[in-house]
């Protein structure tokens, strides 16, 4: 009988996941990429590295969101990089 501890992977899910765990999950589908600036950038998580550069594919620029302008590919330094999160919805269906 357990008194108090807490056992891994218990509570939800299985397995305990790490952020690295998460990143290599996300990739090849549509993320958000908030930059320090504001700036969001979305589209589909091509790769990234440990230094969160980032490489994006159909690309949108959003500025205080408003579309600003469509990319095919972009290249995003990490310094940069905010947060990374999945998007929940396309934009196609935000409308």
């Amino acid at each position: 009988m357990s008194t108090g501890g807490v056992e891994k992977g218990s509570g939800g899910g299985g397995s305990v996941k790490t952020p690295a765990d998460f990143l290599k999950s996300i990739r090849g589908r549509p993320v958000v990429v908030k930059l320090n600036s504001g700036v969001d950038y979305r589209g589909i998580l091509a790769c990234l590295d440990g230094y969160m550069n980032i490489a994006m594919e159909q690309t949108e620029e959003y500025v205080n969101g408003q579309l600003k302008n469509k990319y095919g590919d972009a290249f995003i330094r990490g310094n940069n990089v905010l947060y990374i999160s999945t998007s929940k919805r396309t934009v196609a269906e935000s409308g």
